[in-house]
């Protein structure tokens, strides 16, 4: 067999990200994906109807504009191409209202009324320094380039979603915030759910929330033509369990879990190090739906129609409650539902006149309940009729979200447990958590710092590490 100076495993955003560094500073890589199409979360397939096109996990894609490193590909040049729908977020809060996110910040916060200056107050920082700050937020725990900067923004990350709250009067500007730091997954009381309401909010003011046309298999499929016009190879199809499998190498770069490092057979892991991955915590799961539709969702606020991504959980309170009670192991009759209606601002999801729809609700680690009824109760709760509209459906337990892409342990999409102790620690306590105790072998996957989201910074920052520690090349953005 061929040797290579580096062997990516896993064809994720990450793993695509750690490939493309490695091979754009001259190393002969080659990137593994054990599927038989590229992609891991970023793929798209025909799951209810012929002609209807579903997302199965990533769908909007504000972190890949605000990425450091994916946001300096050509990837246009490769055929992505991004849609906007008129509005980034809608939240219903009842049938009849509900607050809307804008790109134009100045715009959201005048229609919260008397939390106009607040809302503004707390983003408007950060949307103006977002390049300043990037680079510190999407990566591990180190000096940050500047601290003052860096300083404001933990003051406001590090609390928990209540907390921040207090700040707001209006149902609407405390909805519109619970729903941002719900992508979190987790309870709304644990500290850090800030982070990502803050995180989010500021990427929506700043590049918005855009959809690609297609699907978000052509984020894969641009990535996977970006890399072999450089030279990179792929194979696809083969599992690595053993590495007797691989061909010789240089160093290897994993996009995978600490569970599934841990399965591999020969990766000569020290014992102490394979306690840490043991001891890693995973989060709470998913149960992921997806519907041919014959209209549009029929919302009976229409302004909810105009937003690629719709948050169903009404107030703060009903969002903090659902969230709390899947934290205890249970499913609410109400849970929080991240909705995204991606057809009907890209007409090349359904054939013609028809629609899909893409959604998702927390559900305890492993569940394998069937919460299809509790979700299209949610959305019918603010699109009276939708049901009479549904064509075909399709879904996925935790357990099948896992056997069809096994990063996501138990269903968690987000690559772990995104609280205090394993926000910037994970999958361990290091200033260089890629690096794994076989000094040869990197850890590129949402295990590590920053974690879930399709920005490639997990995948970069290992990269950029085994560059400089076996082949004395240092790379900065």
């Amino acid at each position: 067999m061929d040797a290579y100076d580096a062997i990516v495993v896993g064809s994720g955003p990450n793993g695509f990200a750690a490939a493309i560094l490695l091979q754009q500073q001259g190393l002969k890589t080659l990137l593994m994906e054990g599927a038989d199409t590229l992609g891991g979360g970023m793929r798209t397939k025909e799951l209810t109807l012929p002609g209807f096109k579903h997302d199965i996990c990533s769908a909007v894609h504000p972190m890949a504009l605000a990425s450091p490193f994916l946001s300096s590909l050509p990837l246009e040049q490769h055929g992505l191409k991004f849609i906007y729908a008129p509005y980034e977020v809608a939240h219903p809060i009842d049938p009849k209202h509900a607050a809307i996110l804008h790109r134009d910040l100045k715009h959201t916060a005048e229609l919260l009324g008397k939390d106009s200056r607040a809302y503004q107050t707390l983003f408007q920082p950060f949307v103006d320094q977002w390049e300043e700050l990037a680079n510190d937020i999407l990566g591990p725990l180190r000096i940050p380039r500047n601290p003052l900067l860096m300083a404001k923004f933990g003051l406001k990350a590090l609390p928990s979603t209540s907390s921040i709250a207090k700040t707001f009067k209006t149902e609407e500007a405390k909805a519109l915030w619970a729903g941002l730091c719900a992508h979190g997954i987790q309870p709304l009381d644990n500290l850090t759910t800030a982070a990502v309401g803050m995180v989010l909010g500021t990427i929506g003011h700043r590049y918005g929330w855009p959809m690609i046309q297609g699907g978000s298999q052509a984020l894969a499929d641009a990535l996977a033509s970006l890399f072999r016009a450089i030279g990179g190879e792929v194979q696809t199809g083969i599992w690595l369990e053993d590495m007797a499998q691989l061909p010789k190498h240089r160093v290897l770069l994993l996009d995978l879990t600490p569970k599934q490092l841990l399965a591999i057979k020969g990766l000569n892991l020290r014992s102490g190090y394979r306690n840490q991955l043991s001891r890693y915590r995973q989060g709470m799961g998913v149960f992921k739906m997806d519907w041919a539709l014959s209209d549009p969702i029929p919302f009976h606020n229409p302004e909810v129609g105009k937003a690629s991504t719709v948050h169903l959980g009404g107030t703060l309170e009903e969002i903090a409650s659902a969230e709390y009670l899947t934290g205890l192991g249970r499913i609410p009759d109400r849970p929080y539902v991240l909705l995204s209606q991606q057809s009907v601002f890209d007409p090349s999801r359904a054939p013609e006149g028809k629609q899909t729809a893409w959604a998702y609700c927390h559900v305890p680690h492993g569940s394998t309940a069937d919460c299809s009824q509790i979700i299209e109760n949610q959305i019918e709760r603010f699109a009276p009729g939708f049901k009479d509209t549904i064509l075909a459906r399709h879904s996925f337990n935790t357990q099948q979200m896992e056997s069809y892409n096994p990063n996501y342990v138990g269903g968690d999409i987000n690559g772990g447990l995104m609280d205090l102790g394993q926000l910037y620690t994970r999958p361990n306590f290091s200033l260089t958590p890629y690096r794994t105790s076989n000094s040869k072998v990197y850890l590129t996957s949402s295990s590590t710092p920053p974690g879930g989201g399709v920005h490639g910074m997990c995948g970069f920052h290992a990269a950029r590490i085994a560059l400089a520690d076996h082949f004395q090349i240092k790379v900065t953005l």
